[in-house]
């Protein structure tokens, strides 16, 4: 777990805010690149990393999508000395007064402070509720002539809180959505080095999920995998939270099933699950997922797509809770649903009407 641990730490320091994915693109093409045969990036910046197969070529292939960017902010005005921010992607904004943070400016990283102002003067619509965004602010403790010297207009503003090992493998930090399954597929990476499989495997880190699931389309389009994982964050259980609504952690995933999901591969990893005796959970999505397979799933004619989420508490807030052991067995179920793929895998998810055609 030690190992998870470090690594899951390295993924949430490298910045790389929704459309700005620029430094966690290559910190994971360095990461990824004994680990996988090919590393391109697509014209959004999302980065393909292609591990071949075993099997006679032309191989058939699988693509496992998690998002690489993260929540976080934007400089929108530079006033007096102070930065008025927006939101990059749906921050809660309960959370935001009193946070420290980091200004990214062409200069370097300025810290900061997001101010919230004194009740007596803010208008009344603004008392004993949670505040608007406009009027909260960034200090910088910088001169105003100064302020206006370093930062722009545009600059990101990132959580600057440090990660938490809260024990016994829950692990607590800014970014967990959705780093940590970013780390599960680089952990399914490192297991396929030592096991043999059929077909190509597409590890996909898409960009831009979180204001509108943008890349993992182009992705796929580009791409024109025969199917495709998912691999997201899920509401983990927690304080307050409904238990219909939430995933207990340290279970295993949730296997998710809804538009956005093929009944017949979802079937087939309930069935690989069971097989090896691993734990999950099932959970229905009546309309969109909310995660790329929208997207995905869409791509060219039409691509099966399967829906694998990690419980995980408080999302969207600067202090994201997972479970390391998750995260692990997640990276086992996918590496051993990939390596039993074999040539006839495809048969199974045809429709009946399709088999008879064929």
């Amino acid at each position: 777990m030690k190992k998870t641990k470090t690594l899951i730490t390295e993924l949430v320091a490298v910045p790389g805010l929704s459309a700005y994915e620029d430094q966690i693109r290559e910190y994971l093409s360095e990461r990824w690149q004994p680990l996988t045969d090919e590393r391109t990036a697509s014209k959004l910046g999302s980065l393909h990393g292609l591990k071949k197969g075993t099997g006679i070529e032309p191989r058939r292939s699988i693509l496992i999508a998690t998002h690489m960017d993260t929540i976080g902010m934007m400089v929108t005005s530079v006033e007096n000395g102070l930065l008025r921010i927006s939101k990059i992607g749906g921050i809660d904004n309960r959370t935001l007064p009193g946070l420290t943070v980091n200004v990214h400016t062409q200069e370097g990283v300025l810290p900061g402070v997001i101010a919230l102002p004194p009740a007596h003067t803010l208008p009344e619509s603004q008392h004993d509720v949670t505040v608007e965004m406009e009027y909260l602010w960034v200090d910088v403790g910088l001169l105003p002539g100064d302020v206006g010297k370093k930062v722009e207009i545009g600059d990101l503003v990132t959580f600057a809180l440090e990660p938490q090992d809260l024990g016994d493998g829950y692990f607590s930090s800014p970014g967990l959505d959705n780093r940590s399954c970013v780390a599960i597929l680089t952990e399914t990476l490192e297991l396929l080095q030592t096991r043999l499989h059929q077909w190509d495997v597409w590890a996909v880190a898409t960009v831009q999920e979180e204001v509108g699931l943008v890349g993992a389309g182009t992705s796929a389009f580009a791409i024109r995998p025969d199917i495709a994982v998912v691999m997201d964050v899920t509401f983990g259980s927690g304080p307050g939270a409904p238990s219909h609504e939430t995933m207990e952690m340290d279970k295993g995933p949730s296997f998710d099933l809804g538009p956005s999901t093929h009944p017949r591969l979802y079937q087939a990893f309930v069935d690989y699950a069971q097989s090896q005796e691993i734990s999950f959970h099932r959970y229905g999505y009546p309309r969109g997922s909310g995660t790329d397979a929208d997207k995905l799933q869409l791509a060219a004619e039409g691509i099966p797509t399967m829906v694998v989420s990690l419980p995980l508490r408080y999302m969207h807030t600067p202090v994201e809770v997972i479970q390391l052991r998750d995260i692990q067995r997640i990276a086992r179920l996918v590496a051993g649903f990939i390596e039993q793929l074999n040539e006839n895998f495809m048969d199974a998810l045809r429709w009946d009407d399709e088999s008879e055609a064929a």
